[in-house]
């Protein structure tokens, strides 16, 4: 394979090439398919729709499925509108090319690197089949901002396993490649797309595979929709440069994040392109936000993720995952699926867990807190049932991002100050004391009053009768006492960390997440949280402090370069 840091040049326009789209459905910043315009005679735009892959590997769920299927459409409209199309074929993925390459005389593949293990399978066996049929095939990273192979390389070897060593790293890397140069109407006049307007190759409706999703449409799929968002939040130079990640509000009706997560995980909008637009806007701010709560941080912390998932065997799992505390969690499944279908009888906790199922989308420090209470806070469930539900629902979902959170919030990588425990009642009480985010989402305490919502068990039985909801009866009893598992839990934690302790300094600064730390100085006397067990304090860096009293130093690439759940926080 060749051009794997998206090199630009031209060729002798001699190749007749399938462009393959699979994460990366924009024109925007798409390297690879300016090199198959600029090297061929004729090119066919493809997405292979391989339905046994997307369930499988991917698990996508209705509402992914329903994102997806409207960013190929909205895909197929723009490049008709340059006088192409987009080519949709189902089938398992080598048999449908092998099947396109024969008819349509291919000589050439190009494609978008990914850093996950299925896709790096797969593009292993299409180089293979390259050489077998005599294929020229160029690749370009185009979905992370640096290749993150070099970023491993340059550690010498291995994935820097902080983020304050990553950072580290990137600074003595220079900047992020900018943006390909933009696609128009005259290359496809140089290069035409044969049309053919055959049904077979149209984008298939969720009818077509007996999908039923009746939820409103809040994040509609496509490159278009990305851009016109990302437009609408950039109107704001001010917002976006003060923007700081514990300050959002996790129980709002309206996300007050950017909400361009979703976005990012399928390739609707290129991260290099958001990358250098944060770097025009902090370049004319003199006081913006720092990583890594700033815009700027939450798009390193995806960088820092998708770096460590490349070069981490078992990623995705506790088992033979190298850096990954060894926990016996319990194997419940009755207290999974209450969690799940969100009958815990904690009303803030399955209030988010009903918005990840109507909307495919909850505010990060949401999805803190039911992860928290699934993991190491409540239930004492594995993260790895949690990471495949949010697989499922969330329209971010991504492979790197949502495990790393995973192992993240259930302090089994990465984060250790594990005696920070989110209460299930307090934490949304204090963002929303009136629980009019409860009543949105749990119709059936809707009518509560508020000194009740957050715990109605606690209302005495004429109240419950009054708002229509009989606790134990119209709406589950709490199935656990945080009180009691949460100190049993803490105790098992501790536990864990002085048995594996080499695990656990494998991901460890010296520094704690300052994400965190800033969310603990200004709620702690709120007790949205509670402190257990303690460990030895550490010292905060100042630099990534909000209150640091030194001057704030930013790195060699914070202004002049640049989910986020952290994507890390969009993806959790």
């Amino acid at each position: 394979m060749t051009g794997k840091h998206g090199e630009s040049g031209t060729s002798t326009k001699t190749h007749k090439t399938i462009h393959l789209f699979r994460k990366g459905l924009r024109l925007h910043d798409n390297p690879s398919l300016v090199w198959a315009l600029e090297s061929s005679r004729v090119v066919y735009p493809v997405y292979v729709l391989d339905r046994i892959f997307l369930e499988g590997a991917l698990r996508t769920g209705a509402l992914r499925w329903r994102f997806l299927l409207q960013s190929l459409e909205d895909l197929h409209i723009q490049l008709a509108v340059l006088g192409s199309r987009l080519y949709v074929v189902q089938g398992r993925f080598e048999a449908v090319l092998r099947h396109l390459i024969a008819k349509w005389g291919i000589t050439q593949l190009t494609f978008d690197v990914e850093v996950e293990p299925f896709y790096a399978r797969l593009d292993e066996d299409l180089g293979a089949m390259g050489k077998e049929l005599g294929l020229s095939i160029h690749t370009c990273v185009a979905h992370t901002l640096y290749n993150v192979s070099r970023i491993v390389e340059v550690n010498g070897g291995h994935p820097p396993l902080t983020y304050k060593k990553f950072l580290q790293v990137l600074s003595t890397m220079g900047e992020p490649d900018r943006p390909a140069r933009e696609i128009t109407a005259q290359d496809f006049l140089n290069c035409p797309t044969p049309v053919d307007a055959s049904e077979e190759f149209r984008v298939p409706s969720l009818e077509d595979f007996g999908i039923v999703v009746e939820s409103e449409v809040l994040w509609p799929g496509g490159e278009s929709h990305a851009l016109k968002r990302l437009e609408k939040h950039f109107e704001s130079q001010g917002w976006v440069a003060n923007f700081s990640k514990p300050r959002t509000i996790p129980n709002s009706l309206l996300p007050s994040t950017t909400g361009l997560s979703p976005y990012l995980s399928l390739g609707c909008l290129s991260v290099r392109t958001f990358y250098h637009r944060l770097s025009n806007i902090y370049a004319q701010s003199k006081n913006h936000s720092l990583p890594p709560v700033s815009l700027q941080g939450q798009v390193l912390w995806r960088e820092f993720f998708c770096t460590v998932a490349s070069a981490t065997p078992n990623f995705t799992c506790m088992a033979g995952n190298p850096i990954c505390l060894q926990i016996g969690w319990y194997e419940d499944t009755e207290a999974l699926k209450k969690w799940r279908t969100a009958q815990t009888g904690f009303p803030w906790i399955d209030a988010i867990m009903t918005q990840l199922q109507q909307e495919g989308w909850i505010h990060h420090l949401a999805r803190h807190a039911v992860a928290c209470f699934l993991t190491r806070g409540d239930l004492w469930i594995s993260w790895e049932e949690g990471m495949k539900v949010f697989e499922e629902y969330l329209l971010d979902a991504d492979y790197s991002v949502n495990a790393g959170n995973w192992m993240w919030l259930s302090a089994s990588a990465f984060f250790h100050q594990y005696t920070r425990i989110f209460c299930p009642v307090r934490f949304g009480r204090r963002t929303d004391p009136d629980g009019q985010y409860i009543r949105r989402y749990l119709k059936v305490l809707q009518n509560f009053p508020s000194r009740y919502i957050y715990e109605p068990w606690t209302a005495p039985l004429e109240v419950q009768v009054e708002a229509g909801c009989v606790i134990g009866r119209d709406y589950p009893l709490p199935m656990v006492s945080h009180s009691e598992v949460s100190q049993k839990n803490l105790a098992l934690m501790a536990q864990v960390r002085r048995e594996q302790a080499s695990t656990a300094q494998l991901t460890r600064d010296v520094t704690d997440d300052p994400v965190e730390m800033g969310m603990k100085r200004e709620h702690v006397e709120d007790q949205g949280f509670r402190d257990g067990i303690s460990e030895q304090p550490e010292r905060p860096c100042k630099r990534l402090s909000p209150e640091g009293d030194c001057p704030v130093t930013p790195c060699s690439w914070s202004h002049d370069g640049l989910s986020l759940p952290k994507l890390s926080g969009e993806v959790m």
